[in-house]
């Protein structure tokens, strides 16, 4: 036999009276339908819920005989003896630590003009280099015929106008139909 259980919680006060007669009105409602069915009254139930390994009784090495308790395997938490004042709230949020510190490190992009982190990479300029990448491994796809068939050696990106160096020899060399950017330097 399967039990359900409702909780409804009243948004105004005249509405407990109604919610209790609907209540005992569905335990009577209950108790007609299976009249031979002797049950103990409805009432709130404890329910815990938590990992399997808290329901099986645990093991006592001590050697007492002692029952162990439903509360036994529930993890008991700390809460709170006294309400914290709104002073209190206050200073601990709005503490000189949790503010938002002022940055003396912000420079001017010298490619956009932009501004930036002195230390870091500006993120309209990486946007243009992360771009530059995608086509230029785009036009190795296309050469190779795929991205699993590359060799594996060095690869070279040459622009309009630039030849191979001697070093590149025995490398793979990407060539680009257009003007190398300012960023992009040639080893």
């Amino acid at each position: 036999m399967a039990g359900v259980m409702l909780m409804v919680v009243p948004l105004w006060p005249a509405s407990r009276g109604l919610l209790r007669n609907c209540w005992e009105l569905l335990q009577r409602k209950f108790q007609q339908s299976w009249p031979g069915l002797s049950s103990p009254p409805w009432g709130p139930a404890l329910a815990v819920q938590g990992p399997g390994l808290l329901t099986e009784p645990a093991k006592d090495t001590s050697g007492s005989k002692e029952n162990s308790s439903l509360l036994d395997g529930i993890f008991w938490m700390a809460a709170p003896k006294h309400r914290r004042s709104i002073e209190v709230n206050r200073c601990r949020r709005r503490n000189s630590q949790k503010l938002i510190k002022v940055k003396n490190n912000i420079d001017v992009c010298p490619e956009c003009g932009h501004l930036k982190l002195k230390h870091v990479l500006c993120g309209f300029c990486y946007e243009k280099v992360r771009k530059e990448t995608a086509e230029i491994r785009l036009h190795i796809g296309k050469q190779e015929g795929g991205p699993f068939k590359a060799p594996p050696t060095e690869t070279v990106v040459l622009y309009t106008g630039e030849t191979p160096s001697p070093h590149d020899q025995g490398k793979r060399i990407i060539e680009r139909d257009k003007k190398r950017p300012s960023w992009f330097t040639q080893n």
